[in-house]
């Protein structure tokens, strides 16, 4: 007698195997997804870092720059503070804390300018 084959739904175990491949289908989508996500957010951190970094740079650039002016003006400032004694060694303090508030100076750029007017 030949087998008959049955016509219509599929029975407990083709039901079960299609749930299986729709399952795995999702899974791998969803994965391929989340990895596409992370590496975008990977990307994008990184440049978030890059920047940073380069407006550190430009800020260090800029502090360094006004404490070379700082400095350049020391000297022609120099017979006057002869003249005018401590005086002008706090006005330049001062100046060097303004420079700081104002965060053009980091805390060892600041120490390093005071060690030198008062040392």
């Amino acid at each position: 007698m030949p087998m008959m084959r049955r016509m219509g739904r599929p029975g407990l175990v083709g039901m079960a195997a299609r749930t299986a491949v729709v399952a795995g289908t999702a899974t791998a989508v969803s994965g391929a997804v989340a990895g596409k996500q992370q590496a975008k957010a990977n990307q994008q951190y990184e440049a978030e870092q890059n920047e940073a970094q380069q407006q550190q740079a430009a800020m260090q650039q800029a502090a360094a720059d006004a404490v070379a002016a700082q400095q350049a003006a020391a000297p022609a400032a120099a017979p006057a503070a002869a003249a005018s004694g401590s005086s002008d060694v706090i006005a330049q303090l001062q100046q060097l804390a303004d420079l700081k508030a104002q965060g053009v100076l980091s805390d060892q750029e600041f120490a390093d300018a005071k060690a030198k007017l008062l040392g």
